[in-house]
């Protein structure tokens, strides 16, 4: 127990400090890459798409965790001490709360600066909508949004599953959330390889997500938000998202800020109408992203402090 203490609060503490350094290879590259790779021996193999995407899926998945413990396994067998650091360094990749706070800051600090180009490009960055023609309340609004959606996606749901299983289950979903990123689309290549992918990442995502919201919910008093427009909020207009997830986090944070989501956003030049999620009780401008941000960490933390406690507890009563 006390090395899984150690190895999670260090990768969390580089994560909020360092965020994914440039010179460091990062595992989702190379995920990425295997994933590229298998979908194009897969589709040459597998006529039907369906069952060539669940062969995609398992694949992706196995070869991810396995080459994770086998490299864990051998890091352990040559010293401990090196079995620690590369657990750490595993697990840090997993974390994304500085990067989003980093990516979306760019869009932010370009908002400030009047630079409206400048913020539609980076918003790009981090986005699947067409950024080109946003004005600055949709950029705001794209922004606050992503935080919020990715504070599961990118935080949470990995911290969560590095709880459970170390950095081999945290790679595992890491696994499964690119895939679904680079083949879960419901486009006429996608629709029915990317299938499985998709249904599968809503899945590992169903309980992280609300976890998520309800860290949000039981945070943002201690932060000055509201706690219980989070609650009400969530529970009203969670389910105001085609995902059955993302909507969990992006109402919650809507409540606790006091700010409108969703609405009109264009994919690929056809514009597609979202349910609203929340109450426009204040605008969309730069403290609204800020608040964001703030979530993000503090629903971390907490997530941090309750496991912490747990273990605590578990160590005394056993």
């Amino acid at each position: 127990m006390e090395h899984a203490i150690v190895i999670i609060l260090s990768a969390v503490i580089l994560d909020w400090l360092l965020g994914d350094p440039r010179w460091l290879p990062h595992p989702v590259v190379w995920i990425g890459r295997l994933i590229t790779s298998l979908e194009k021996r897969i589709r040459l193999l597998v006529p039907d798409e369906r069952l060539g995407g669940v062969c995609l899926l398992v694949l992706t998945v196995a070869a991810t965790s396995g080459t994770a413990y086998a490299v864990v396994k051998g890091a352990y067998a040559i010293r401990p001490f090196f079995g620690h650091a590369v657990s750490v360094i595993l697990s840090w990749t997993c974390l994304a709360a500085r990067s989003l706070h980093r990516e979306s800051g760019m869009v932010a600090q370009a908002l400030v600066a009047g630079d409206l180009p400048a913020a539609r490009t980076n918003l790009s960055y981090i986005v699947g909508r067409d950024t080109a023609n946003l004005d600055e309340p949709e950029i705001w609004r794209g922004t606050v949004e992503t935080v919020a959606e990715n504070t599961s996606d990118g935080v949470i749901a990995p911290l969560f599953f590095l709880i459970l299983g170390g950095p081999v289950a945290a790679l595992a979903y890491k696994a499964v959330n690119t895939l679904d990123s680079m083949v879960g689309y419901k486009n006429e290549r996608h629709l029915h390889f990317g299938w499985a992918s998709a249904r599968f990442d809503d899945l590992a995502n169903w309980l992280p997500a609300r976890l998520t919201g309800l860290l949000m919910v039981l945070i943002a008093p201690l932060l000055g938000f509201s706690g219980r427009g989070a609650w009400r909020i969530m529970r009203r207009d969670g389910r105001n998202h085609s995902s059955p997830n993302s909507g969990m986090p992006e109402a919650a944070a809507a409540g606790a800020l006091g700010v409108r989501l969703g609405g009109t956003n264009v994919y690929f030049g056809k514009p597609v109408e979202k349910p609203a999620i929340g109450d426009p009780l204040l605008p969309l401008d730069a403290s609204a992203w800020r608040g964001a941000v703030r979530l993000m960490y503090g629903a971390e933390a907490l997530l941090v402090i309750l496991w912490l406690m747990v273990e605590l507890l578990r160590k005394f009563t056993l």
